[in-house]
């Protein structure tokens, strides 16, 4: 398969997915998901014809589904082009950890009084580990993202998890264009563990000191890398899905 196609034949093995009640924000959810993993890369061009057959779904919900994924930022539309995965820039990839940054770190600042329910997180970091060993460097990332979601949802709110979602999702755009994974994520695979230990003998500022540092260290690494990879330039550079 070409670069940037994307696994469009793999649309229809999530066809179940939608049922009945077939609505753009299943859609929504099942390309979203696709993205994150990496089958449609950043700059390519999504193809109504074929992601729509591939799902079964009428072209005015596919484009609803578009525009919903375009306000999340991880498509976007040119004109007489079609729509896009987006390219992020490294402004994109700065605002990112600004708001992780003041979630995260306020979410741990919020967690009152120990023990706090950090299952979640070990099982995160030890698949983190899993991988490594594997030299899955992709379930490294999926693994790190998970330590963040989980750590995002001690806050106990459905508002927050759902904007970092979009916000997680934006970033995996970044990991899906540079050239060392393992370069990128292998550091972080111990850092995870240091705040779990933090948080697993109760000690919160530790924790949210080792956040900050985590995330500076990190977006350095990322636009770094996101440099590195020659990504900046916009969209429409890999192919059709």
């Amino acid at each position: 398969m070409a670069e940037g196609m994307g696994d469009v034949n793999g649309l229809a093995d999530d066809r179940a997915l939608l049922g009945r009640t077939s609505t753009a924000e299943r859609v929504s959810d099942i390309l979203r998901s696709r993205i994150a993993a990496g089958f449609f890369p950043p700059g390519t061009r999504l193809s109504e014809d074929s992601i729509g057959g591939a799902l079964g779904v009428s072209r005015n919900t596919l484009r609803e589904a578009f525009r919903l994924l375009t306000h999340e930022r991880l498509l976007e539309h040119q004109l007489n082009r079609g729509v896009f995965v987006r390219m992020l820039t490294d402004a994109d990839v700065g605002d990112i950890y600004r708001t992780r940054a003041l979630v995260e770190c306020a979410v741990v600042r919020g967690l009152g009084e120990p023990p706090f329910a950090v299952d979640g997180l070990a099982d995160a970091v030890a698949d983190g580990r899993r991988a490594a060993r594997a030299g899955d460097w992709k379930g490294v990332s999926t693994a790190n993202i998970d330590f963040h979601r989980e750590l995002v949802a001690l806050a106990g709110s459905e508002r927050t998890d759902e904007l970092m979602r979009s916000v997680f999702a934006e970033l995996r755009l970044a990991f899906h264009v540079v050239d060392d994974p393992r370069r990128l994520h292998e550091p972080y695979i111990a850092r995870n563990l240091q705040i779990l230990e933090a948080l697993q003998e109760g000690r919160r500022d530790d924790a949210e000191a080792l956040l900050v540092e985590y995330l500076d260290d990190s977006r350095r690494r990322v636009v770094d890398a996101y440099g590195r990879s020659g990504a900046e330039g916009g969209a429409g550079q890999r192919g059709e899905a």
